[in-house]
């Protein structure tokens, strides 16, 4: 009679480590390829979609994200106008979970706090790119009309940074004694006004230029100075003060 012949033992856990192998989502490698990627060059040798997926691997660990990067940069446009949406719009984003749009958020939070101490503590008026910087990154891609007075001290010292009045896409109402109220009460001396264009185009419309004259005409007997008021948009800013519309 033929004897058989034992196989030989499987290696403990080679079996197992195969098929760990085989079942290995295929997007892990390109993970570890994009986080290198920013590692050696940095996030401007990434695309805007690439730079999101980086920021939705720790939202979503176990899928696939580069499709919902490209979805979110479809819809609203660029990296800074996704972290900028409203969570409500976000969530229309098929794969926008309560939790994603928190960590989105929460980049958003981080950048303008980021932004902010670029101009603690330092004379706004010799540090104007800073203060540029910080205004498009807290305004320049909202969704509403936000106007916002910065009040200044004596030596042109931050006190202050308030938003007055939120609106619709084109419309914020804005009460010039409700300024100079506040700006008697912090003790400012001076401020800056700013507000956003959510079209994206800067240009100062009528209405910017009246409202700008009644706050100016109502702050200066009080000696309260108004220094500028900046148009944020999309595309850029505008300055009425360069302008020389004030």
């Amino acid at each position: 009679m033929a004897r058989r012949t034992a196989e030989p033992p499987a290696l403990p856990g080679l079996a197992e480590a195969a098929a760990h192998v085989e079942e290995a989502p295929h997007y892990h490698g390109h993970r570890e390829r994009l986080r290198a990627r920013f590692a050696e060059a940095g996030a401007e040798a990434l695309a805007d979609y690439e730079l999101l997926e980086l920021a939705l691997f720790r939202s979503i660990p176990r899928r696939d994200v580069k499709p919902l990067a490209k979805a979110l940069i479809r819809r609203f446009g660029s990296f800074a106008e996704v972290v900028s949406a409203e969570p409500a719009r976000l969530a229309e984003v098929e794969g926008v979970s309560a939790g994603v749009a928190a960590d989105l958020k929460l980049i958003e939070a981080a950048g303008r706090r980021l932004a902010r101490g670029g101009i603690a503590a330092r004379p706004l008026l010799s540090s104007w790119s800073a203060l540029l910087e910080y205004l498009r990154a807290t305004m320049a891609f909202s969704g509403r009309e936000e106007f916002r007075v910065l009040f200044l001290d004596r030596r042109n010292h931050l006190i202050a940074d308030e938003v007055q009045g939120r609106g619709t896409v084109d419309h914020t109402p804005v009460y010039p004694r409700e300024v100079a109220r506040r700006a008697l009460e912090l003790s400012a001396t001076a401020i800056i006004l700013a507000h956003n264009h959510p079209s994206g185009d800067p240009t100062p419309s009528g209405a910017d230029i009246r409202m700008t004259r009644e706050i100016v005409t109502v702050l200066d007997p009080l000696g309260i100075v108004v220094h500028d008021h900046v148009i944020l948009g999309r595309d850029g800013h505008a300055s009425l003060k360069g302008l020389k519309l004030i």
